[in-house]
């Protein structure tokens, strides 16, 4: 009796779950984890930035600045902030004169950002057929 009782849990648990299920609250962590920023966030803490990939580090918020062209002031500082929130990095505030914050990947941050880096390296492989692909949609 207690192992159907156990199947039943971990049943609910997965309904509870389905991203498919308009009520389900794992579609807020899709959107966020969808935002060109959060993926960019990642990859850059994760150590993609530059041409050769190295090892995850922590970065000052002026260095992910410098890093992430295009980003404004107000959408870094959001996106790190909900980062933070979900468990994904961590913010150390170093009292110094200026202060030092930095950024660094949890072990959660981690796991996704090995998902958002072949994302990322997906994209820029691919860019160029899909430009192609979109100036012959677009002649037809």
């Amino acid at each position: 009796m207690a192992t159907t009782r156990a199947a039943q849990q971990r049943a609910r648990a997965k309904a509870d779950y389905d991203a498919f299920l308009a009520v389900c609250p794992s579609r807020q962590l899709l959107d966020r984890i969808s935002d060109k920023w959060v993926v960019l966030v990642l990859c850059a803490l994760g150590g993609d930035a530059g041409p050769r990939p190295d090892a995850p580090r922590a970065l000052r918020y002026s260095e992910l600045a410098r890093l992430l062209a295009g980003v404004s002031q107000k959408m870094l500082t959001q996106t790190l902030r909900s980062l933070e929130r979900d468990g994904l990095l961590t913010r150390t505030v170093t009292p110094t004169v200026p202060v030092t914050v930095c950024y660094e990947l949890t072990d959660l941050g981690l796991s996704l950002h090995r998902m958002t880096r072949e994302i990322r390296y997906w994209a820029q492989d691919h860019m160029g057929e899909v430009l192609a692909h979109r100036d012959a949609h677009d002649a037809s």
